[in-house]
């Protein structure tokens, strides 16, 4: 009786290959992202420079845009393209801001930078959430 309750729903056959490479996908634009956050001074780091963390974000997502397509789907088709888009404005925004810098001004000036290049990739937090709901 318990098994049936807390029987785990699976993910459909033809979308578990899509769901491997999402996640090869989201590790590297995870890693990109961890690139960036580490060029904030913390009580532990003074942070690594960000021209040095924008070019291992811009590395990064260049690997996850040509994985990208390993996971398109019809059935996630929305959720594709707004993650392939994410990853474009997002490598757009770093190519600005490495070729034309801004002056900072300090502490807020970074975050405010470092958010505005990681923005557009939380697109990938809706579709993960879009494999979950398709689970049956």
């Amino acid at each position: 009786m318990f098994a049936s309750v807390f029987k785990r729903k699976k993910l459909p056959h033809e979308l578990q290959g899509s769901l491997v490479a999402l996640r090869e996908v989201v590790g590297e634009v995870e890693a990109g992202k961890d690139a960036m956050t580490g060029t904030v001074p913390s009580t532990r780091s003074a942070g690594t420079p960000l021209a040095e963390g924008v070019l291992e974000l811009e590395r990064r997502l260049a690997t996850a845009q040509t994985l990208m397509p390993d996971w398109r789907h019809p059935e996630l088709e929305s959720e594709w393209r707004t993650c392939d888009e994410g990853i474009r404005d997002s490598l757009e925004r770093a190519r600005l801001l490495r070729e034309d810098p801004p002056e900072l001004g300090g502490f807020e000036g970074l975050i405010w930078a470092v958010d505005q290049l990681l923005e557009p990739l939380e697109a990938f937090e809706a579709a993960a959430e879009r494999f979950r709901t398709l689970r049956r």
